[in-house]
């Protein structure tokens, strides 16, 4: 990938080379719709990154090019100058949000490629963001940003320019991701943990329905709604103070609707919580146990999952994977699968055949180390 970047970035802007910057994709292994609830996460980085080779071009015009696209972009530093491709606008956005919280940018050039799956639910978008905040900070700031504040900076693009309410889960581990280690984010007060995860005879892989169901409002922001609405009824900030009593207590005052949104988000707070524990115990079986009742809860009662998706879930019970859930924010997308190496050839030729057999095509599969999240490339 990088011999690629750096050919075309010679093809498009001279021999003079820049410096590469990378940042990853995510997993999350547990905590799913709980970061806008300000409850726990437990993502981890992978080893499918974002990359990017970027100059410095002494001009007030940024000039990007996106091979996986096939696309060019240029655009300027103030507001008013908001490229129309939305992929442009990831960049267009840091640039902004840096600038706005005081930081320089400078025009300059760049090329940028990667191998994180788009539409697999292992934010793509967040490794993009986090890779131009990284480099930003780097070469015009000399790394005085803080690295929670470059995470905020690309949620703070996803709200601002890209139409999405996210949370700031996917940003905090492209930015913070550790080899072979899960982090366990507090969404609400911000402090963080590393949990070693490297388990052995056991293999993390995702298994790609390759099927995205465009959906003409914005489930996302509905789910949040819903959320919110609940907290409201029950005088709590968000539902990580809310229990599964004060819920039952308000359960006539609330849509059926809103109850199930909520219990989801309730009972998964405390999912997160038996994961880690379980963890420090090489507890596997318990963790395998709490993404299934996960995967149970989002497609009956935060009902974001779809009928492929729920498919795989039951094909990886059959053949008796540890765990499995859908990952991600739902409707298509991908399943992730802790899965005994004596079990993953079996499982990986039974899912290909059986979905392929139902859906008319396969699955893809990746298989994914937890790696480190955004850096420079020396």
């Amino acid at each position: 990938m990088k011999e690629k970047i750096s050919q075309v970035f010679k093809e498009k802007f001279g021999s003079e080379e820049g410096v590469f910057y990378a940042s990853a994709g995510r997993i999350n292994l547990i905590g799913e719709h709980t970061d806008y609830n300000g409850g726990f996460v437990f993502p981890g980085a992978i080893d499918k990154v974002i990359m990017a080779e970027i100059k410095p071009n002494g001009t007030e015009k940024v000039r990007v090019f996106s091979i996986d696209i096939d696309e060019y972009a240029e655009f300027g530093l103030k507001e008013e100058d908001a490229p129309s491709q939305s992929w442009a606008r990831y960049i267009f956005g840091v640039c902004r949000e840096i600038i706005k919280r005081g930081g320089k940018v400078e025009g300059f050039d760049a090329v940028f490629a990667g191998n994180v799956p788009l539409g697999a639910g292992l934010s793509s978008s967040a490794a993009l963001e986090s890779c131009f905040a990284y480099a930003l900070n780097d070469m015009f700031n000399g790394n005085t940003i803080e690295k929670f504040e470059l995470a905020k900076i690309g949620q703070s693009t996803e709200h601002n320019y890209c139409g999405v309410n996210c949370g700031i889960m996917d940003q905090f581990a492209s930015v913070f991701g550790k080899k072979d280690n899960l982090m366990r984010l507090d969404c609400r007060s911000m402090e963080y943990e590393y949990f070693p995860f490297s388990p052995t005879g056991y293999k993390l892989v995702l298994v790609d329905s390759r099927v995205k169901h465009e959906l003409k409002d914005s489930p996302y922001n509905k789910r949040r709604q819903s959320c919110e609405r609940v907290a409201k009824r029950l005088g709590v900030d968000t539902l990580r103070d809310a229990t599964a009593e004060a819920l039952d207590s308000v359960k006539g005052d609330i849509t059926a609707e809103d109850y199930f949104r909520a219990k989801f988000v309730i009972e998964e707070k405390e999912r997160v919580l038996a994961v880690c524990d379980a963890l420090v115990k090489g507890d596997y079986a318990t963790v395998g146990e709490k993404m299934y009742e996960t995967h149970h809860g989002l497609s009956k009662d935060y009902e974001v999952s779809c009928e492929e998706l729920d498919f795989l879930n039951d094909v990886a019970k059959e053949c008796g994977v540890t765990g499995s859930r859908i990952m991600g924010g739902g409707f298509g997308g991908c399943t992730i699968n802790l899965v005994k190496n004596t079990l993953y050839d079996q499982f990986i030729s039974t899912a290909k055949e059986k979905f392929n057999a139902k859906y008319g095509h396969e699955p893809m599969i990746y298989d994914v180390v937890i790696s480190d999240g955004a850096h420079r490339c020396e």
